[in-house]
């Protein structure tokens, strides 16, 4: 049965204009972004096909362009308008954080980072430098580390703190564990960069792990 002969409450469209995106399931949001299915499928029976093939909604997104376009109804114009997708959803992100003070929106933060850190690989050591009004001024990788580590060095976040010439700091790192628990190198390193930004009246925020499902922050953990 095609998707327009469902009850109008059931079909995806309809039921987020209703009832808002958060009521859709993962088939349905997918299936709004397919639009169509293919011969004797429709776009929901096919998103659940997809989401089964791949495990889950994000490894779908985070597929790679081969992965992605061998699975029936996908293809190179569906892998380009998902990741144009995921791009102003990140970019968007960005707006908002540069728009106001970054503690007026938290989850902004935690959610940007999130999708900004937690599929890589490798250790990357992050910085969120900001105005005297908590405004993003720029974020940036200062530093690449291997699976489990990154070599930090407090003198060059100072370094380029002061050539943005920021009032505040918020650091960041992802595990690619996927676990968010700091270790005492992720402590000690905190310690030693609020020390080394205290000394040029530049304040530490908050130092943020991504985990694959969470975001802790060091500064609720007292470290800060």
């Amino acid at each position: 049965m095609a998707i327009t002969d469902w009850p109008a409450a059931e079909r995806p469209r309809e039921k987020l204009l209703q009832r808002g995106v958060a009521a859709l399931s993962d088939a349905e949001l997918l299936a709004i972004f397919l639009r169509t299915g293919v011969k004797g499928k429709s776009a929901v029976e096919l998103a659940r096909d997809l989401l089964t093939e791949h495990g889950n909604l994000r490894s779908l997104l985070e597929a790679s362009h081969s992965e992605f376009c061998n699975s029936r109804g996908l293809g190179d114009a569906k892998y380009c308008q998902l990741h144009a997708t995921l791009e102003m959803a990140q970019r968007y992100l960005v707006h908002t954080l540069q728009r106001g003070d970054i503690f007026s929106s938290p989850g902004t933060v935690a959610s940007y980072l999130k999708q900004r850190l937690r599929s890589e690989s490798r250790e990357l050591f992050h910085c969120l430098f900001l105005d005297n009004k908590n405004r993003l001024i720029v974020d940036e990788t200062l530093f690449l580390g291997t699976i489990d580590q990154s070599v930090v060095h407090p003198r060059e976040v100072v370094k380029r703190a002061l050539e943005l010439n920021a009032s505040a700091v918020i650091l960041s790192h992802n595990h690619p564990s996927g676990v968010c628990d700091p270790s005492g190198a992720d402590i000690e390193i905190t310690r030693r960069l609020k020390e080394a930004l205290e000394l040029v009246e530049i304040r530490l925020l908050d130092h943020l792990i991504v985990g694959d499902q969470e975001v802790l922050s060091l500064a609720e953990r007292g470290h800060i």
